[in-house]
């Protein structure tokens, strides 16, 4: 059973969670950082994708005909070991693939690898969504595929304001009606530094929260 507490601290561990200032592509200065990219021990990542497949398992029984899908590049090997763990933890074969950011013009050619998506109902790994601008990418490349995007699974969600007052996991459930899962969101962080007693760490995430964070 995947705990939210335990993988926390294994991003803390990993360095894939940092505290400190770290300036956004927004501008914004955020007094956290998560980099997917650090998600590089067997470990951590067998964690990260038995809490993709917990979540997973219950939605695809709900679905005929679906399969799961990562994004290149971060996503391709979360989509691969999540497809693995559905497997063994919960005796469900699903079918997976990924994309290509650069077309191959030999062999099989394309830009898709996998399962293919031609009518399916496609689950999207991912690891953190910020503005949304990758999903919807992704969301082109399942339509021009001929498959419906059922919705999406994310390791993080920091429930932060966008443009609007939404953050971008609420703009793509509002604007495409699909659902978007977290395993961990900034409250749980926040959570998990209070239990720990990170009084200096604790108070900056709540002031960043409490001057950028949406409405649960």
């Amino acid at each position: 059973m995947f705990d939210k507490n335990n993988f926390i601290q294994l991003l803390l561990d990993y360095h894939v969670l940092k505290f400190g200032e770290f300036t956004l592509k927004s501008g914004r200065i955020s007094p956290y950082f998560f980099n997917a990219g650090l998600l590089s021990g067997g470990k951590v990542l067998s964690i990260l994708s038995e809490g993709y497949a917990d979540i997973l398992v219950t939605e695809l029984n709900k679905q005929h005909n679906s399969m799961i899908f990562g994004a290149a590049y971060k996503g391709i090997p979360f989509v691969a070991t999540t497809a693995q763990t559905l497997w063994r933890n919960h005796g469900v074969d699903v079918e997976w693939g990924y994309n290509r950011k650069e077309v191959k013009n030999h062999g099989e050619g394309g830009h898709l690898v996998g399962a293919s998506l031609q009518g399916k109902s496609v689950w999207v790994i991912d690891d953190v969504m910020t503005a949304g601008t990758a999903v919807r990418e992704v969301m082109n490349i399942l339509k021009n595929a001929g498959a419906n995007f059922a919705g999406i699974v994310i390791a993080l969600d920091r429930k932060e304001k966008g443009q609007d007052q939404r953050s971008a996991v609420q703009q793509i459930q509002d604007d495409f009606g699909v659902p978007v899962h977290s395993l961990v969101n900034i409250d749980d962080i926040i959570g998990f530094l209070q239990a720990k007693g990170e009084i200096e760490y604790l108070e900056k995430m709540q002031a960043y929260r409490e001057q950028y964070g949406v409405v649960s």
